[in-house]
């Protein structure tokens, strides 16, 4: 067993491969930017080492900065995580070089499978079902002739893209002609390669894809299939195993082909072979592999028992067990959401700050990075932690998600907590077997309300407001005018103590995001809704999508409510 091991990555990646280490009694090695200099896996680690500053290409993407860290620290292996340097065949030579144990696929695998046009090859080569496309098209022309052969629509795809970027879905000639470029710009930025071929689009498709792991020497077995159709804009946002409403011929013929196509190449370590499902039909294609442990692996771990981390460390130094003895029958079902910084009210745009409370559901499993008091900056994936639940059953499952979610808690910045909690409790979700579609059709408007112009001095106050903390900072708090609070409470329904605004002087502007009751007491700071001017001292109906505007306190008193 190695003595100590190099975790290339951060975030909750890092701390989770921590986790297991620390569990094998290897000593963890962390490695960090000055953005993550107090992050959670420095502080988990044996030892860290910085890199650079914060911008990633100045830090976790420096392979010889990496190369150093290890050879410094005496580890044996480096285990890379997902993202970053995971897929990157380049640093797979480097380690061998450098005589370092790269815990993942080899180099010519990665350079085979990772890129997507010479996987659709192999897959052809080996039966796998391919959906009509292309390999690597010289040029836009040629992209013209493919898709007319093809049939629009089609999708163009870097064949170095993940994430849902370099993909653009086109329905007619112009179209194409109008993304060609684009996408092969954004697979030379994102990932160094600009080659772009393109398949035809399923518009009603699910993604299911299929856990495999390899020995090296031809040996492969498959851990299981998920469904990864909850997507927003390519992006994966829920995941669950197993893929409901999967007959067994199709589920067998699934994880059948995804082990042929490993073991053509003698796949070593974790990988993910992933597929488009046409569930009309009942058929499959394949669509790409994944040459790394991916951000769901979690799920498949806990319907299996398997720890895929571990398997990846015991295969690197030479201690897994023959892998035909370790393949594991899947019970139960398993359920993962990704909890991001990122505002949903503000088409899903990353959100930063301190977190200034943190609290995650007991009883299940959560793999995060972040505690109270951590900052998120805007250098990196904006994902806080992925919250994951298991279950014997499928409608369990998404009770104990539910459950879950409704005890998870995260303040200081914006999250999609609340979107998830929409998701979850829609009558598709609770079925199950949706399409890659379905999120662009949940409607979310969150029960808030954005503050615009903030006014001269507004205050969240409740009563009786908050005494005897002057010892922590705070001083004696409360409405000014208790009783116009307490009827400004009392005519909307709510209980004398529910929190409210109190304007002074210049009242603010905000936007409501959902439908609602208002009332309006104190001054008269003449209110308008929409440019309509609102009564005081009566319940007002207020629309989503309707701004409240507050003016300068006119006759007596100072402050509204």
């Amino acid at each position: 067993m190695f003595r100590r091991v190099l975790v290339a990555n951060r975030g909750a990646i890092a701390c989770r491969i921590i986790r297991t280490l620390r569990r094998l009694g290897i000593s963890p090695v962390a490695v960090y930017s000055d953005a993550d200099r107090h992050a959670s896996h420095v502080a988990q680690a044996d030892q860290a080492v910085r890199l650079g500053p914060a911008l990633a290409a100045e830090s976790y993407l420096r392979q010889s900065e990496i190369l150093d860290a290890a050879l410094l620290t005496g580890a044996e292996a480096i285990h890379p995580g997902y993202g970053f340097l995971s897929e990157n065949a380049s640093f797979v030579d480097a380690c061998d070089r450098a005589g370092l144990a790269f815990l993942g696929p080899t180099a010519a695998q990665m350079r085979e499978l990772g890129l997507k046009h010479t996987a659709r090859e192999i897959a052809l080569r080996e039966g796998v079902p391919l959906l009509p496309g292309t390999g690597l098209l010289a040029d836009e022309d040629e992209a013209l002739a493919e898709a007319a052969r093809c049939g629009y629509p089609v999708i163009l795809k870097s064949t170095a893209g993940g994430g849902g970027i370099g993909m653009r879905v086109c329905c007619t000639p112009a179209e194409l002609q109008e993304h060609f470029t684009a996408v092969a710009r954004l697979g030379l930025a994102n990932f160094g390669q600009a080659g772009v071929y393109l398949e035809r689009y399923v518009e009603h498709a699910r993604h299911i894809e299929v856990q495999v792991f390899g020995d090296g020497r031809g040996g492969v077995v498959a851990l299981g299939e998920r469904d990864c159709s909850a997507q927003r804009r390519n992006q994966k946002v829920i995941e669950e195993t197993p893929a409901p409403g999967l007959s067994d011929a199709v589920r067998q013929q699934l994880l059948a082909t995804a082990v042929r196509l490993a073991a053509a190449v003698s796949y070593r370590s974790a990988g993910t072979v992933e597929y488009l499902y046409d569930a009309d039909r009942e058929e499959f294609f394949f669509l790409e592999v994944n040459t790394r442990l991916q951000v769901e692996h979690g799920v498949t771990e806990e319907v299996t028992g398997v720890d895929l981390v571990e398997w990846m460390v015991r295969l690197g130094c030479g201690e897994l067990p023959a892998i035909e003895t370790l393949r594991p029958e899947p019970s139960g079902a398993s359920i993962q959401v990704r909890v991001y910084a990122e505002d949903p009210a503000h088409a899903f745009r990353p959100s930063t700050g301190v977190l200034t409370d943190v609290r995650l559901p007991e009883g299940v499993r959560c793999d995060t990075w972040i505690e109270r008091g951590v900052e998120v900056t805007p250098f990196y994936d904006p994902m806080l932690a992925k919250i994951i639940v298991r279950a014997p059953t499928r409608a369990e499952a998404v009770m104990r998600l539910q459950e879950a979610l409704g005890q998870t808690s995260l303040s200081g910045l914006e999250t999609n907590l609340d979107y998830l909690r929409t998701v979850v409790a829609t009558p598709t979700f609770a079925t199950g077997g949706f399409p890659t579609s379905f999120l662009s059709q949940v409607v979310y408007r969150p029960r808030a309300f954005e503050v615009v112009d903030g006014g001269m001095q507004t205050t969240v106050q409740d009563h009786p407001g908050r005494t005897g903390f002057w010892h922590v900072g705070v001083p004696p708090s409360g409405p000014m005018d208790s009783l116009g609070f307490r009827l400004a409470n009392r005519l909307v329904g709510n209980g004398p103590s529910a929190a409210g605004l109190e304007c002074t002087l210049v009242g603010p502007t905000v936007t409501f995001h959902a439908a609602t009751t208002i009332a309006l007491t104190g001054a008269d700071m003449a209110a308008t809704l929409d440019g309509v001017p609102v009564p005081r001292w009566t319940p007002v109906p207020v629309l989503a999508g309707a701004t409240l505007r507050l003016g300068a306190a006119a006759g007596p008193g100072a402050r509204a409510y």
